[in-house]
């Protein structure tokens, strides 16, 4: 039965989006997922896609997976870039990762024009500005 499963509850994982200024450049925007556990995620899996709607017409884009192998304790491993122009769509991440036998998953998503730079803040796990999914 439903209530017979177990459904572990994620804490400590999060996504974070970073800005790295590029002198001379546009500004180049990667998505993380960071680690703040005492101990290291294993097979992680991370999908992603936007969806939304602008000037009355729904948009989504494609959705793109991404394993991770291993995501150190109190560390970070890079997702993907994100491209500025999607910006004005909900930005959903699907996390499933393990820890020992035993599965974690938890979606994330950026609202709407949560991406941006009056909403960065220091990561020192990334060493950049990010805006961070709470």
């Amino acid at each position: 039965m439903k209530k017979d499963l177990e459904i572990p509850t994620v804490v400590n994982v999060t996504i974070a989006v970073a800005c790295k200024k590029v002198i001379g450049e546009s500004d180049e925007w990667l998505v993380y997922l960071l680690n703040n556990n005492e101990f290291p995620i294993e097979n992680t899996l991370v999908a992603s896609n936007g969806y939304g709607e602008k000037d009355g017409e729904q948009q989504k884009t494609s959705i793109l997976r991404h394993y991770l192998q291993t995501v150190p304790a109190k560390g970070a491993a890079l997702i993907e870039p994100i491209d500025k122009s999607v910006f004005h769509l909900n930005n959903e991440y699907w996390v499933s990762y393990y820890i020992g036998s035993k599965i974690y998953d938890k979606r994330f998503v950026f609202v709407p024009d949560s991406i941006s730079e009056p909403n960065l803040t220091f990561i020192k796990e990334i060493g950049m500005e990010a805006v961070l999914h709470s």
